[in-house]
């Protein structure tokens, strides 16, 4: 056992056998040094050699730590790292970099300087950051041209004492390639997980609510977002000006503005997602060449509002249940859905006669009615009335009073998803 100068009270020897023939091989020496309360975590570090681990015992460490070389910093019963509200917490600046197990806490504010409570430099690839506590910084882990780098089983909490505006993301992602930001928990910050300008990132697993937009993701093709829930904020999903997207089984419930937002998006697969008692459940602008299958869109104020000229996108299988209105639809010209298979509109009023589960007669979800109801919405009163059923009927007699709308030629008489009624609450 050998004693070190400020920052470590120990370093354990380890062999690591490199290969070799018939027994023989070569051994690289790396150590564990270990940090006790009292005791300067930066030192350790700078002490510590490309390999090492630098271990770190529970307790509370007020100090900046920069990582400029290939090392494991790791916490045991959680120690907390503080910056006392000056500079980032961790600053990394080496590629193959591990952080795990810490609180991590009290970054300074300065938008600006982006300050953050783990900061990834350019080029500071394969870094891996799991199983942290990031609160009250101002931006939770920011990663910028990284290649190959994981955020994982991390919670993150942003300065609730600050407005919206001037609080930094949850976790920021710029300019990277293989980023994958798994099973992580956001809240109280600007945006959740914001992207930007990156390629082939996987989004799995995220929790996140309180937040102005749950994603806010531009510029990042070839990417997949699953599994991942938001809810209880501003807006959910923002995917914008991306293609090759996958989105699939994500869930958005309760939010103010929007569930999923599709903008400027093309050649993407949006399937099985829930989008559950948002101002719209849907919002798609300017978007093509689409698939947008089996997704259950039920009691939002509006399911999908269309627009921009968003129509050679294919939507089949979905369930719309109890929207106040189930389309808001721009055009000029019909667009038809479910040409592969059927859609579900809870508002349908046709029947199968036939018995095969499929309507009669085409579901057209525009008519004249529906536009006075964008225009005026206290006619949403009289929408029981004779007056307005008998004008929805007449509308339906003269083409001339018709609105362009989306119509649905093989409207299913039930839903796909079983588990729809669960929703109601939301």
């Amino acid at each position: 056992m050998n004693t070190l100068s400020p920052g470590a009270a120990w370093i354990a020897a380890c062999l690591v056998v490199i290969g070799g023939f018939g027994g023989f091989g070569t051994t690289a020496r790396c150590a564990v040094l270990q940090v006790r309360p009292g005791e300067s975590v930066a030192a350790a570090v700078q002490a510590a050699r490309a390999g090492d681990t630098v271990r770190v015992a529970r307790g509370t460490y007020k100090e900046n730590v920069t990582i400029d070389k290939p090392l494991t910093l790791q916490g045991v019963d959680r120690p907390t790292l503080s910056a006392a509200n000056r500079g980032d917490v961790i600053r990394v600046r080496a590629a193959d970099v591990t952080i795990e197990g810490f609180v991590v806490r009290d970054s300074g504010t300065d938008l600006g300087a982006q300050n953050a409570g783990i900061y990834i430099e350019p080029h500071a690839d394969h870094a891996l950051v799991q199983d942290c506590e990031l609160v009250a910084n101002l931006f939770g882990v920011w990663l910028e041209n990284s290649t190959d780098s994981t955020l994982q089983h991390n919670v993150i909490i942003g300065r609730r004492d600050l407005q919206s505006v001037n609080r930094g993301n949850g976790i920021e992602v710029y300019n990277t390639t293989n980023s994958r930001i798994i099973d992580n928990q956001v809240s109280y910050t600007r945006d959740g997980i914001y992207v930007d300008y990156s390629r082939h990132a996987l989004f799995r697993g995220n929790r996140i609510h309180h937040v102005r937009y749950g994603t806010h993701y531009m510029n990042t093709n070839d990417s997949t977002w699953e599994d991942n829930e938001v809810y209880e904020s501003h807006g959910g999903l923002a995917l914008m000006e991306v293609r090759r997207l996958t989105v699939r089984n994500n869930v958005a419930w309760g939010n103010e503005k929007h569930g999923i937002m599709l903008r400027t998006i093309q050649d993407s697969v949006i399937e099985n997602n829930v989008v559950a008692g948002n101002g719209l459940g849907f919002f798609i602008y300017d978007a093509e060449y689409n698939t947008v299958r089996n997704n259950l869109v039920i009691r939002n104020r509006i399911g999908i509002h269309l627009t921009a000229g968003s129509v050679n996108n294919a939507f089949d299988g979905n369930d719309f249940i109890d929207n106040q209105e189930q389309v808001k639809f721009v055009a000029v010209h019909d667009v038809e859905w479910g040409r592969a298979k059927g859609n579900y509109w809870s508002n349908y009023s046709g029947w199968d006669q036939g018995g095969d589960g499929v309507g009669d007669i085409v579901y057209e979800a525009n008519d004249v009615v529906d536009r006075l109801n964008w225009q005026y919405p206290l006619v949403k009163l009289l929408l029981n009335s004779p007056a307005i059923q008998t004008l929805r009927f007449v509308a339906r007699q003269f083409p001339i009073l018709r609105s362009p709308s989306v119509i649905d030629k093989h409207p299913r008489m039930r839903p796909w998803r079983r588990d729809w009624s669960k929703w109601n609450g939301k």
